[in-house]
């Protein structure tokens, strides 16, 4: 039995759609820049959106991550105004993020389960952290309006650490700071890389829930627990046996 539940968010307890290579998302987001006085094309907005992120991938200090670093996109949203003279405050660039997200989700919804997993593990003594690779502009409203943010007994997103999973300081961040011990601690989620192969570098078990949107798997699954179907009733009786 874990003490600790880590969980991946996207693919794991939520299944979301985004698409933000339609041609309409940019055409409107130009439109709501323009109106706020910083005139872009659809095209010279998508170029310009891609070109601020890489530098802000660029910009965060070697000493946050290993492998894999992870921005804080508020900045971009932020820059697409200043660049073109436009004052832009933390708040505003926020806002604006949050509806580039909104246009570009075609949905999003928690999987069947979730509300029952939770309730073993919190039945049988455990804590429930997230762990995601995300932005918080995004993730943080988004489990809000699906109900499961007070769930979590903290939430950990990879852009407010400069890192993200599979980078095994990104596990780290997470585990020294609640004092966590690996050999107590489970992962659970639908990548075998970011999630499994990740885990298993920062030494915890893990659980692997093969789910419509995990990617393809292209080498050792490395995972403890394997639920090729995603049904997360199963993961259940994985964990907790001892229920019927």
């Amino acid at each position: 039995m874990y003490k600790n539940y880590l969980f991946d968010l996207y693919g794991t307890l939520v299944d979301i759609n985004t698409n933000e290579w339609n041609d309409t998302l940019w055409e409107n987001m130009a439109k709501i820049y323009s109106l706020s006085g910083a005139s872009y094309t659809s095209k010279e907005l998508n170029e310009k959106y891609h070109k601020y992120l890489d530098e802000q991938i660029r910009s965060i200090p070697k000493e946050k991550y290993t492998t894999n670093p992870e921005p804080q996109i508020e900045y971009v949203f932020q820059r697409l105004f200043t660049e073109k003279g436009v004052e832009c405050d933390m708040s505003i660039a926020c806002a604006t993020g949050r509806t580039f997200r909104a246009l570009s989700l075609n949905y999003i919804k928690l999987y069947d389960g979730v509300h029952e997993l939770f309730e073993a593990i919190r039945s049988h003594g455990g804590k429930i952290f997230l762990l995601s690779n995300a932005q918080r502009i995004f993730t943080e409203p988004e489990i809000r309006m699906l109900g499961i943010y007070d769930e979590f007994d903290y939430v950990m997103i990879s852009s407010d650490e400069g890192c993200a999973k599979p980078d095994v300081k990104f596990y780290n961040c997470l585990l020294k700071k609640f004092g966590l011990d690996p050999k107590e601690s489970i992962m659970i989620g639908n990548d075998y890389i970011t999630d499994i192969q990740g885990s298993y570098n920062a030494g915890l078990d893990s659980l692997y829930l093969h789910t419509n949107i995990s990617p393809d798997i292209k080498g050792k699954l490395l995972a403890k627990y394997r639920v090729m179907d995603g049904d997360i009733f199963k993961a259940i009786k994985f964990l907790f046996p001892d229920m019927k």
